[in-house]
Formats: structure tokens, C-alpha cells, sequence
């Protein structure tokens, strides 16, 4: 078997940043860990039709700042704010601290994973067929600036007696280079046969990393990849 190694986890520190940026120990720190996975889950309960992908957690002495990136920033705010209002009363309750509410819109949802899992998901459950699904997500994502897309289904396709895996890529999708900027996320499809897992790789191309941008400005040699 192959061994995989998760796209995001390979690139952290290098060309991805962490979601959630604060430090603790010990008990301390599985509690905050915990808190975060509750904080984005509520996020989602409460707004699940906002297009929320990315939630960023920073934590301050007495204080939680929480930035989230929504493809439709509209329905998150609500009508004079009162999205706004429900989501942060809803995190000051579960947390018991002041929080920063910060809402950020999306430039391309269209080359998001996560939006493209949730969609191709979404599409499973109302019985629309699996390439039928993925051909459309793909062809949006690239005329919307992907350089690759991948996409993979896993389970009882199409009410099959044994699950299988199907999967469609347009472009290139370099998982092993470290500057290519992959964007990565899974989803689950809840069909009457039985969950149905997707994958999504997006690739958007590559990041100038500052190990290159210090061997650029100083003397002795340096071998790129």
C-alpha cells in the first residue's frame, strides 16, 4: 500500500499557515483544541448556507479573535447584522470569553476543496449522479483559474452492491512539491446506500517560499528543487 500523507499537514510552516493560532500545555491545551473543533462546528450549524470554508482561531489573554472566510458574506451578516449577532452570542456562550467576530469574502469559492467537497456531497444526497457532479465541479474550478483539479468518490456508487472508488483530474495536481500551493478537504455524502466520501486536490500554482527568497539574497549555493 501506498503510503498517504495529508496535502495541508505536508505544507504547514512551508506555504500553509495553521487555522488556529495560540499556545498552551497539558490539559490546557486539549481543552483549547476541543473548543476549537466546537467553534467551527457551531459556525457551520448556525450558517450552514453561507459558504463558510476557512475559520481561523487566535487566542489573546481574556480575548478569542475568530476570522471567517464565506463565499457569501450576505447571509452570514443577515438583515442589520443579525447573523453577526447570533454567531457571536452563540461563541460567548460556548466559550465564556469576549469574542472578535471577523467576516472575510471569498475571492474564488469556485477553487475552494472544501466548497467543492461540500457541493459534490450536497448534489450526491439529492440523488443527482457522481460524474455528473465531479465533471461540473471541475470544469468550473478551472475556468475560474485552477491550474488541476482532482476529485475522488469512495463507497456504494450509484446503489452498488460493492463500494468502489472513482476518481476525475483535469490539469496537474503536483501533491509532492512542496511551493505548489494545494488546497485540500474532504466530505461525506449521507445516501440511502450508505456514506459516500469525497476528496477534492485544487492546485492554484506555486508560492515563492522564503527558504528560496534567502538563498536568492545571500552568497554560496543553493539547489532548488
Amino acid at each position: 500500500m501506498g503510503r498517504k500523507v495529508h496535502p495541508i499537514g505536508y505544507r504547514l510552516a512551508v506555504s500553509h499557515g495553521w487555522q488556529g493560532r495560540w499556545f498552551a500545555e497539558g490539559k490546557q491545551y486539549r481543552e483549547q483544541l476541543y473548543q476549537d473543533f466546537e467553534i467551527r462546528a457551531l459556525i457551520h450549524k448556525i450558517a450552514p448556507k453561507a459558504g463558510v470554508s476557512r475559520i481561523e482561531v487566535e487566542r489573546y489573554p481574556g480575548k478569542i479573535k475568530v476570522a471567517v472566510n464565506t463565499a457569501k458574506p450576505g447571509i452570514l451578516i443577515g438583515r442589520k447584522g443579525e447573523g453577526v449577532k447570533r454567531v457571536r452570542d452563540g461563541l460567548q456562550e460556548l466559550i465564556g470569553q469576549k469574542v472578535e467576530l471577523e467576516i472575510k469574502e471569498m475571492s474564488a469559492p469556485e477553487t475552494d476543496a472544501y466548497l467543492v467537497a461540500a457541493s459534490i456531497a450536497e448534489q450526491m444526497e439529492r440523488r443527482i449522479a457522481y460524474r455528473r457532479a465531479m465533471k461540473k465541479a471541475i470544469q468550473t474550478a478551472m475556468r475560474q483559474g485552477a491550474l488541476g483539479i482532482k476529485i475522488q468518490v469512495a463507497g456504494r456508487l450509484a446503489g452498488a452492491e460493492m463500494a468502489r472508488t472513482v476518481w476525475l483530474r483535469e490539469g496537474q495536481v503536483p501533491l509532492q512539491t512542496l511551493r505548489a500551493d494545494i488546497d485540500f478537504s474532504k466530505a461525506e455524502a449521507l445516501t440511502t446506500y450508505g456514506r459516500i466520501g469525497v476528496k477534492v486536490w485544487v492546485y492554484k500554482g506555486e508560492m515563492k517560499l522564503e527558504l528560496e527568497e534567502k538563498a536568492q539574497t545571500t552568497e554560496g549555493v543553493y539547489v532548488s528543487e
